[in-house]
């Protein structure tokens, strides 16, 4: 099978990446940068001997970049590229959007809509969610944070709306009697300072080595679980959630009640609408 992952050059991407070359699937790294990208297949070559990897440019803050994606066939979608600034400057991507809904979400979506008629019948689409989506409340009169943007609102609101948006993809889907999956999967409580070392990606100091926040967390490749087990689990269905077994936080995956603001079809029906008045296009439902 064949799965594009975005943002597998790094973080959680690549160990959701490097998990599916591990179960035999062909992968594709998402990344707008050239050279991270082929660290990254380097590195992951030298973990799965024989894997079978290759990279896209995408840059899922142009949608021109998006919309012209070329990746042939694919059985899954991993939609995990993300940003989390967190410097006190609201910034917009080359679309002029907020940037961390613009790429986070209004990217995501529109790659969605590219990758039409590239996902086979039957393909999953996974949408990363998160934690942090749970306390958010998307404001419909300032989606982009015109008027008061604090980098972890910003952040928050860009996570339920890719949940609900996961959500609403999954009601239309079925509506139409569609095989596609739309899944929602969630890493948990995932840190740097308990993910593995996979240099030059990633290697910890000597000082992260001795956290003892494993305890209640996990790391980067705990974290990518959830998502490898939503693009090629036997006993997942569209419309789920997953997320780590332990408080949510850590753990073996397992199906999570969609509940609270995930919950809240109107809204959901309403994001859909605003997102693609944003990006011009719209996913078809077959």
């Amino acid at each position: 099978m064949a799965v594009l992952v975005t943002g597998g050059n790094a973080g959680i991407g690549y160990f959701v990446a490097e998990q599916l070359a591990e179960a035999g699937a062909e992968v594709v790294l998402g990344s707008r940068d050239p050279a991270k990208a082929e660290v990254a297949l380097k590195v992951l070559r030298e973990r799965v001997p024989g894997a079978r990897v290759s990279w896209a440019r995408l840059d899922l803050a142009d949608l021109a970049s998006v919309k012209g994606v070329e990746v042939g066939e694919l059985d899954a979608v991993v939609l995990n590229a993300g940003v989390y600034l967190d410097g006190p400057e609201r910034r917009e991507t080359k679309d002029g959007h907020e940037m961390t809904f613009g790429v986070n979400h209004l990217g995501h979506f529109a790659l969605t809509a590219a990758l039409q008629d590239q996902l086979k019948p039957g393909a999953r689409i996974v949408t990363t969610g998160s934690f942090a989506a749970k306390s958010a409340k998307l404001d419909f009169e300032d989606l982009q944070s015109m008027r008061d943007y604090q980098p972890k609102t910003a952040y928050e609101r860009s996570k339920l709306a890719q949940t609900l948006f996961a959500l609403e993809l999954d009601r239309r889907l079925r509506a139409a009697g569609s095989s596609r999956l739309s899944v929602v999967a969630h890493p948990g409580g995932a840190l740097d300072s308990l993910t593995p070392d996979r240099p030059p990606l990633h290697v910890r100091s000597a000082k992260q080595k001795l956290s003892l926040a494993r305890i209640a967390l996990q790391g980067k490749d705990g974290g990518a679980r959830p998502a490898v087990r939503a693009a090629v689990g036997p006993d997942v269905h569209s419309g789920q959630i997953w997320g780590p077994r332990v408080f949510g936080l850590k753990g073996r995956p397992r199906p999570e009640p969609v509940r609270g603001p995930y919950a809240d079809a109107e809204a959901a029906a309403r994001l859909w609408a605003a997102s693609v008045e944003l990006t011009g296009v719209e996913p078809a439902i077959s």
